[in-house]
């Protein structure tokens, strides 16, 4: 298997203590959902893995190209919607500013490669989520 992840929830709100074993980070839920809004919902989780993952992209491939890049900043939105079957539909927007000594040519060249950097072709890919077991 490939990467783990161990999570701790403690009774109040939905606080969540996540693990990789050598990183920790917390999760919950906002106030509204009667969590205590001490750290990233799942959906806040979900959209910085691809939006960290689109930055990280393309300064690699600057650095590969030689290319001089500064600053990276990306806004992400995620908005999802439940269809009448009760399935959900995720539709997100991506913006990205580079910072740099760099053409447009070689600025569109970064975007494209982030638009498939690994977690962007991961979501698109197919999924096998077993169901979940008792934990001993």
């Amino acid at each position: 298997m490939g990467k783990k992840i161990n999570i701790k929830n403690i009774p109040a709100g939905y606080q969540s203590f996540i693990s990789n074993g050598k990183h920790s980070l917390v999760g919950d839920e906002p106030e509204t959902s009667k969590g205590t809004d001490l750290g990233f919902s799942p959906e806040d989780f979900i959209l910085s893995s691809l939006a960290m993952c689109k930055v990280a992209t393309i300064r690699y491939i600057a650095r590969k190209n030689n290319w001089e890049i500064r600053d990276v900043d990306g806004e992400l939105e995620m908005d999802v919607k439940r269809g009448e079957d009760g399935k959900l539909s995720t539709h997100i927007t991506v913006a990205i500013k580079i910072e740099g000594n760099i053409s447009e040519e070689q600025k569109t060249e970064l975007l494209k490669h982030a638009d498939a950097c690994y977690i962007h072709r991961m979501i698109d890919g197919e999924w096998n989520i077993e169901q979940s077991k008792s934990l001993n």
